[in-house]
């Protein structure tokens, strides 16, 4: 009888600690996760009001009164990226560890599987030092995607079906407007490749995702200052080589030097009247 009775307590022992043990890979990550996003809401709902003081160091009159008037601030950009490492696998593990300090909204496997990292609403370490037209952190305001390649091989059919069924998902929700899919060179020109000249960006821009130049181009006119236009799409251009290589590998994917030849001017002027 006393066996018994320990034979019944081992089991129930062992089954409640089995019931609260993390199940999957990713489990402590998940639990690390809402505990994050508590923390978010727990600020979002705090009620306080300014405290503020003169230059004389009086205290202002300050109260907190709640408007009915608001919502979660919307993305309004997509990067895209390439994971520069060896697999799907490799990149989740990368964003479930604290130290590299980096992170996406979604990863799309060369399965075609796609992972979704973080809220849409929430913002991700994935631009860094960045900017785009007026925007410095671009961060705040755009999605990132992460797409399982090592940067040196093309993109598989499989994995961009699915990249188009996120983006089109995504540009549904949140009305994201054709010109703001973008990739982080084009962001971050001379401090990232990403997602590099092999990237299928024609196909992208057909579906609306982008733009890309059309098939007969028009000479620009003698005037034509390309660093200006260059600008007016967006890029960074107090580092003009690197602007150039960038728009290059994005619109061009011929060659990337940093110097603009006549194809190179016909496809800017092209595409930055779309702009």
């Amino acid at each position: 009888m006393k066996t018994t009775v320990y034979t019944v307590l081992a089991l129930f022992v062992l089954t409640a600690f089995s019931s609260c043990s993390p199940k999957g890979p990713y489990a402590l990550t998940n639990k690390v996760y809402k505990h994050q996003t508590d923390s978010v809401l727990e600020v979002i709902a705090r009620e306080q009001p300014a405290t503020l003081v003169d230059s004389a160091g009086t205290a202002i009159p300050s109260e907190f009164i709640g408007t009915v008037n608001f919502n979660a601030r919307k993305p309004n950009y997509v990067i895209i990226h390439f994971t520069a490492q060896d697999s799907a696998k490799q990149t989740l593990k990368t964003f479930t560890l604290v130290k590299p300090q980096v992170s996406a909204h979604y990863v799309v496997g060369k399965d075609g599987k796609v992972y979704h990292m973080l809220n849409d609403y929430l913002r991700a370490w994935q631009a860094g030092i960045s900017r785009w037209g007026s925007v410095t952190d671009m961060n705040s305001c755009s999605i990132g995607i992460e797409i399982d390649n090592n940067g040196h091989e093309p993109f598989n059919d499989v994995q961009v079906k699915s990249l188009l069924a996120l983006l089109a998902q995504l540009k549904k929700a949140y009305n994201i407007p054709t010109a703001n899919f973008i990739g982080h060179q084009d962001i971050a020109p001379g401090r990232k490749p990403d997602p590099g000249p092999l990237f299928p960006w024609k196909l992208l821009a057909k579906r609306g995702f982008g733009y890309w130049s059309d098939e007969l181009l028009e000479l620009p006119p003698d005037n034509f200052d390309y660093a200006t236009a260059l600008r007016l799409i967006g890029y960074d251009t107090s580092n003009l080589p690197a602007a150039i290589v960038a728009f290059k590998r994005h619109f061009v994917q011929i060659e990337d030097s940093p110097a603009m030849g006549q194809l190179d001017l016909n496809v800017l002027y092209n595409v930055y009247r779309k702009y």
